[in-house]
C-alpha cells in the first residue's frame, strides 16, 4: 500500500464525510417518533465516549493499526481471528452501501437500467480510486468536502426558507415515557456513530499526531449535531407516520420545495450529495476490508483489491428486493454489531493496558536488580 502520510485536514474531511455517509438517506430512530432527536442525541454522547477509546487506543500504540494491533496485543491465533472478523464486517458494510447506491440510482435516475450493471459501474469506479492508494482518496474527500457542506447549508436553507418544517410536529415530547427512546438508541449507535471503529485502520497514516485528537472530537461533535438536525426535520416536515413510512424521507422532503418557480428540482443536488457520501462509505469500507485480508495474508494491498471487489459485489445481491435489504440492516445485523464495534476494541484497550503494566513492572524488577 502507498506508505505516504496524509495531512490532518485531508483526513478530518475523510472522517466527515465517512460519517455523514448514508446516514441522510434513512430516518434514524424512528420507533421513538418525535423523540427521534433524543435517542440519536444519547447515542451520540455514547459514540463520542467510542471515539476517545479510539484515539486512546491509537495514543497508546500510533505506529500500528487495527489490524497490526490486534496481532500484537492479542497473540497469532486471537490476533488472526479478530483480523478476520474485522475485515469481514468492513466487506459486508461496503456491501449495504453498495446496494444503497444502486437502489437510489434505479430510484431516482436510472430506472430502465438494470441494478447489477449499476453496481457494477459503481464498484469498479471505487476500486479504482483503492488502487491509487489511500492518500489519493484522502485528497478526494478534501475537494469534495466543500461541495457537499454547500449543498446541504442549501437545502436546509431553503426547507426553512419556504416554511415547511411544522414545530408541532415534535410534541408532544416523551409521550411514551423514555422506554421507546432508550430501545432504539443501541441501534443509532451502531449506525452511524459506532463505525467510527474503522478510522482505527488509517490513524497511523496521519502525519500530525498532536492535534488529531481535538480535530476528531470537533468533527465529529459538528457532524452529530447536523445528523441530529437533518433527521429531525424530517419529523418536522413529513410528521412522525410519513417519516417513518417512505424509504428515502428527506429525499420526499427536498421534493416539496417550490421557491418562485424556479427551484423546484433540489432532489437532484440531493441525490448528488447522498451518491457522495455512500461513495465515501463504501470506499473506506472497501478500503478497510483490503488493508485487513493484505495484512492476514502478509500479500501486497493491491492483490486483494480484485477478490474483495467481487466479494463485495456479490454480498450486495444477498437480498432479494430493497425491503428486505433494510430490514437486514434494522432488524438482524445492528443486534450483532455491538460485539464489534465495541466489544473488540474495548477488550483490545484492556489487553493494551494489561501488557504495558506488565511491562512497566518488568522494567523496574530489571533496574533494581
Amino acid at each position: 500500500m502507498n506508505p505516504r502520510k496524509t495531512r490532518l485536514a485531508e483526513f478530518i474531511s475523510a472522517f466527515t464525510l465517512f460519517e455523514i455517509g448514508s446516514t441522510t438517506l434513512f430516518q434514524i430512530g424512528a420507533e421513538a417518533k418525535q423523540d427521534a432527536w433524543l435517542a440519536m442525541t444519547l447515542a451520540a454522547c455514547v459514540g463520542f465516549l467510542l471515539l476517545m477509546l479510539h484515539l486512546a487506543i491509537f495514543k497508546r500504540d500510533p505506529k500500528r493499526d487495527l489490524f497490526e494491533l490486534c496481532r500484537h496485543y492479542f497473540g497469532k491465533v486471537l490476533g488472526n481471528l479478530a483480523v478476520i472478523i474485522f475485515g469481514a464486517y468492513f466487506a459486508y458494510e461496503a456491501s449495504r452501501n453498495l446496494r444503497d447506491v444502486g437502489e437510489l440510482a434505479a430510484y431516482m435516475l436510472l430506472n430502465r437500467t438494470p441494478l447489477f450493471i449499476i453496481m457494477l459501474l459503481c464498484i469498479l469506479v471505487i476500486a479504482n480510486i483503492i488502487r491509487y492508494g489511500p492518500h489519493a482518496a484522502f485528497l478526494l474527500m478534501l475537494v469534495l468536502l466543500p461541495f457537499i457542506v454547500f449543498s446541504y447549508f442549501l437545502l436546509i436553507s431553503m426547507i426553512f426558507g419556504v416554511g415547511l418544517p411544522k414545530l408541532e410536529n415534535m410534541e408532544p415530547i416523551l409521550e411514551d415515557g423514555l422506554g421507546p427512546v432508550l430501545k432504539v438508541v443501541p441501534d443509532i449507535i451502531s449506525f452511524p456513530f459506532a463505525q467510527t471503529v474503522l478510522f482505527l485502520v488509517f490513524f497511523p497514516m496521519v502525519r500530525e499526531e498532536k492535534g488529531i485528537e481535538k480535530s476528531m472530537l470537533i468533527g465529529y461533535t459538528s457532524v452529530a449535531i447536523f445528523l441530529i438536525l437533518v433527521n429531525h426535520m424530517n419529523v418536522l416536515v413529513l410528521g412522525t407516520k410519513l417519516a417513518d413510512t417512505v424509504s428515502f424521507p428527506l429525499l420526499q422532503v427536498v421534493q416539496l420545495i417550490e421557491l418562485a418557480e424556479i427551484f423546484e428540482r433540489m432532489d437532484i443536488l440531493f441525490v448528488l450529495v447522498l451518491f457522495i457520501g455512500l461513495g465515501a462509505k463504501l470506499l473506506f469500507f472497501y478500503m478497510g476490508a483490503v488493508k485487513g485480508f493484505s495484512n492476514l495474508t502478509r500479500t501486497s494491498f493491491k492483490k486483494w483489491i480484485l477478490p474483495i471487489g467481487i466479494a463485495i459485489y456479490a454480498l450486495s445481491f444477498a437480498s432479494p428486493n430493497f425491503t428486505h435489504h433494510l430490514w437486514v440492516g434494522i432488524s438482524v445485523v445492528l443486534k450483532y454489531y455491538p460485539i464489534i464495534q465495541i466489544g473488540l476494541p474495548a477488550l483490545l484497550f484492556i489487553v493494551m493496558l494489561v501488557r504495558n503494566k506488565q511491562r512497566t513492572r518488568e522494567e523496574e524488577q530489571m533496574d533494581n536488580s
